[in-house]
């Protein structure tokens, strides 16, 4: 795997410059010759390097607007060209194609274009024929051929001559090669996802950026991140991020999210132990910690406002792995920042994708994202006595927390701030009991509290244990065929209920 090539020639014909010119100094010094096209031919020509125009070498000029330049065999012939097979070789000395050594290209800018708003007839005409057609040549004949298909590569395409001059082994044309079709399938998935319109005709997706884990759930399984974590974060300071940190990571923004009242949250498992909304941020974090003040240790921290100084140092009071903040005042950083494995992060603009896919039997399961939230005026009153204005602000509040939380869930919430849950139980009465004795763990008063239900009561069951604890007002989607057993539990005891009509399944 060690065969050694020098590069003799390159075709270099590419969008982005910039870091170009040094490559193609070094590569001058190194007497490698150069074919071009267009703008890119009068840049290497201005830096006082001589280059051949593709036309000169095929005959024909760039025509059709520019959408035909370098589809001609006398360019992909000294690509495709394999040197160790003599009737290649006689072949293209019969019709004068000279090898081509290295193809330094980029493809026009598609999903730039798309995410731009850009009219569909601008939108076909950045999709890349000719660089495309380049890339996959020179990497399919990588034995030969050095491939640079990205600026991303100039870097270590820049190390490696800087290195070893215009010498590539074969291992070093494999990795270009493998790199080059990592571009060129995303660059096809993005070209496929926008003519699919979300038809889910097939399922394409693709991510450069790659982060390889310390572990994955457990330490004897492998993991890998794709994505750019830092277009959504500034890590500030501590360890590296684990595959069940990135899990909770998730959960945390999701979550957090949802509100726009000032909110603090702890999260454990991908779960909720503790959530408030306050006006005070240090009171918003002691009511989420009151919540469930054992849980809480190791946890995953997450607010939608700027960390002060008082809210740090009670937040310091308590071990936890993760804080999360759009930002922090000075003195608030120096105390978090004592314990130097803390990863501290700062939340940049979040664009959570619209749909979420895994992996699943033998292929893999989508869906939309559910970005559904509850309104007050999509509450629909099934009982004669409606919800107080304050109860229903505790009504969106827990309907938000249970949307969020492992099914079957129940969340029992007071003032904004909750008292407890029930996650992740294959009985919804289950997930219940475990909210009420879990609330009653940490000394909460329940009368007056509300319940919130993932999806409906199928017994009246629940709303039977929460009215003996003294909670009286209940939300939950509706829709089963015993509705009207709940419901009449409800009017004969003076609770109010309210539906949606949205089931919050989450697994």
């Amino acid at each position: 795997m060690s065969e050694s090539k020098r590069i003799k020639s390159a075709l270099v014909s590419v969008y982005h410059k910039d870091g170009l010119d040094s490559i193609l100094q070094k590569l001058h010094q190194e007497g490698v010759s150069f074919i071009s096209t267009g703008g890119t031919q009068k840049f290497i020509e201005s830096l006082g390097i001589p280059c051949k125009a593709v036309e000169d070498l095929t005959g024909y000029p760039s025509i059709l607007g520019g959408r035909v330049k370098t589809l001609h065999p006398k360019v992909f012939g000294g690509i495709l060209g394999r040197r160790s097979e003599e009737s290649d070789l006689l072949q293209m000395a019969q019709y004068e194609i000279p090898e081509i050594d290295l193809v330094i290209v980029d493809l026009y800018p598609f999903q730039e274009t798309v995410a731009s708003g850009a009219s569909e007839a601008d939108i076909i005409e950045k999709i890349d024929i000719g660089g495309i057609s380049l890339i996959r040549a020179a990497a399919k004949n990588m034995k030969d051929v050095v491939i640079i298909a990205s600026k991303d590569q100039y870097k270590p395409f820049a190390d490696l001559i800087e290195e070893n001059g215009a010498n590539t082994t074969l291992e070093d044309r494999k990795w270009f090669a493998k790199e080059a079709f990592a571009v060129s399938s995303l660059y096809d998935s993005a070209i496929f996802n926008y003519f699919d319109e979300e038809e889910g005709g097939a399922f394409r997706k693709a991510v450069n950026d790659s982060k390889h884990l310390r572990y994955g759930e457990n330490p004897h399984q492998r993991a890998t991140f794709y994505g750019k974590f830092d277009e959504m974060f500034e890590q500030l300071q501590g360890k590296e991020i684990s595959y069940n940190n990135l899990l909770d990571i998730d959960a945390a923004i999701t979550l957090i999210s949802e509100f726009e009242d000032t909110t603090f949250a702890i999260l454990k498992h991908n779960n909720a132990c503790g959530i408030a909304s306050d006006p005070n941020l240090v009171e918003a974090w002691r009511k989420a910690l009151a919540g469930d003040p054992v849980s809480a240790f190791g946890g995953i921290l997450v607010t939608n406002a700027v960390i002060d100084k008082e809210t740090a140092e009670e937040a310091n009071k308590i071990f936890f792995e993760v804080i999360i903040a759009p930002d922090y005042d000075v003195e608030a950083l120096e105390i978090l920042s004592q314990k130097k494995n803390r990863i501290i992060l700062i939340q940049k603009e979040i664009k959570l994708q619209k749909k979420q896919f895994r992996s699943l039997l033998n292929g893999v399961l989508t869906q939309e994202r559910d970005a559904k939230i509850e309104t007050p005026e999509e509450l629909k009153p099934v009982t004669s006595r409606k919800p107080t204005d304050s109860e229903i602000e505790d009504l969106l509040f827990a309907n938000k927390l249970v949307k969020n939380s492992k099914s079957n869930a129940i969340v029992l919430a007071k003032n904004k701030q909750l008292c407890a849950s029930g996650v992740g139980q294959t009985s919804r009465v289950d997930a219940l009991k475990q909210a009420i004795e879990k609330a009653k763990s940490f000394g909460f008063d329940l009368n007056g509290a509300v319940m919130a239900s993932d999806a409906f009561f199928p017994f009246p069951d629940c709303v039977e244990i929460a009215h003996n604890e003294g909670i009286n007002t209940v939300i939950q989607p509706g829709g089963s065929i015993n509705d009207s057993k709940s419901i009449a539990y409800c009017e004969e005891n003076n609770m109010a209920m309210v539906t949606t009509g949205f089931r919050h399944f989450k697994h």
